[in-house]
């Protein structure tokens, strides 16, 4: 069973990484036994570092970080090469006319990667979305359960209904709601969750029909500390031969932005070889935590930025926070 933030305060004990609400840590304190006291504020990061040539660094030291809020540094208080939080993945699958070529590809790289990533404390959920945003399985841990709901997927490209939950679907012709489903799964999925939380996103970035903004959707995905891996996957058949001239910005700033990866599928680079890399890359991160100084309006957004003292290295990580409640998320 998973518990939320305010189960582990009523205990007074918390996990550190706590998404929304912040836990407190001793200072200079490293590694994963540490006794943590619910009385300081503490900004959470996730960070992955790559050398000139992409291979991830996995054997970095504290004092080889470095983080600053709003270009101020800030003094790191938790450290730990942390791969066995619990993780909470989020499949997103665009499943809309432009797409019907790729399900069935999707769906069985999909089901490798499950069987691969998922560990003992880990849960994942699938989402389709074409013209609606379907919830096809809730957190689980159950591979086979899964694989059920990976049988579901199926397109998506008729006329919409109303459909349930914080992003409504009226009646009317719809394109792809790919920003309405990024949100969806962010605020009711992933938010209250604890741990690493990722959202693996499959699509060719077009949104035609979400009653959202990109903005509205990164901002959900922000706050609930989720990163997100981008695959932007194009059928060149579905746009004429111009597959390649499809705009991919909006997938590149959303995974950018929450300390994730943009991947292209091509012939060099298959789906299934982009999980593995994603698989890779979640169990190789860095958990830094900091006390950031200074006032803070609720709701603000802080600009963070994590470097190493290794000019040579690249430095993946989510590019701030919401402040909520005058403390940081």
């Amino acid at each position: 069973m998973r518990i939320g933030w305010a189960g582990l305060a009523a205990l007074g004990t918390a996990l550190w990484l706590s998404g929304q609400t912040p836990p407190a840590l001793p200072p200079e304190t490293e590694g994963p036994e540490t006794t943590i006291k619910v009385d300081v504020e503490v900004v959470n990061l996730l960070c992955s570092v790559r050398d000139k040539k992409g291979a991830l660094i996995a054997d970095l030291t504290r004092d080889e970080f470095q983080v600053f809020e709003e270009g101020k540094p800030q003094t790191i208080r938790y450290f730990s090469r942390e791969t066995d939080l619990p993780l909470t993945i989020g499949l997103l699958v665009d499943v809309s006319g432009s797409q019907a070529r790729l399900i069935e590809e999707e769906r069985v790289a999909a089901r490798r990667f499950f069987r691969q990533v998922l560990r003992k404390k880990d849960m994942a959920f699938l989402i389709s979305f074409g013209t609606e945003a379907e919830l096809l399985q809730d957190l689980t841990g159950s591979i086979s359960l899964l694989d059920r709901a990976l049988d579901k997927l199926k397109l998506n490209a008729a006329v919409g209904g109303l459909h349930p939950g914080p992003v409504p679907t009226v009646g009317k012709i719809r394109g792809t709601v790919l920003y309405d489903a990024v949100y969806l799964a962010a605020t009711e999925r992933l938010a209250n969750e604890v741990g690493r939380k990722a959202i693996v996103l499959i699509t060719d970035g077009v949104d035609v029909g979400s009653r959202l903004k990109l903005g509205e959707a990164l901002e959900a995905a922000q706050k609930a500390n989720a990163i997100i891996y981008s695959i932007h996957y194009v059928d060149p058949l579905a746009y004429m031969g111009w597959g390649e001239t499809v705009d991919d910005s909006a997938l590149t700033k959303m995974a950018t932005q929450t300390g994730g990866r943009l991947f292209r599928v091509s012939k060099k680079l298959t789906l299934d070889m982009i999980f593995q890399q994603i698989q890779e890359e979640m169990r190789s991160q860095y958990a830094i935590g900091y006390t950031p100084e200074g006032p803070r309006q609720p709701g603000e957004f802080r600009r963070v930025e994590v470097r190493t003292t290794r000019r040579d290295l690249k430095v993946q990580a989510r590019k701030g926070y919401y402040a909520a409640g005058g403390g940081p998320s």
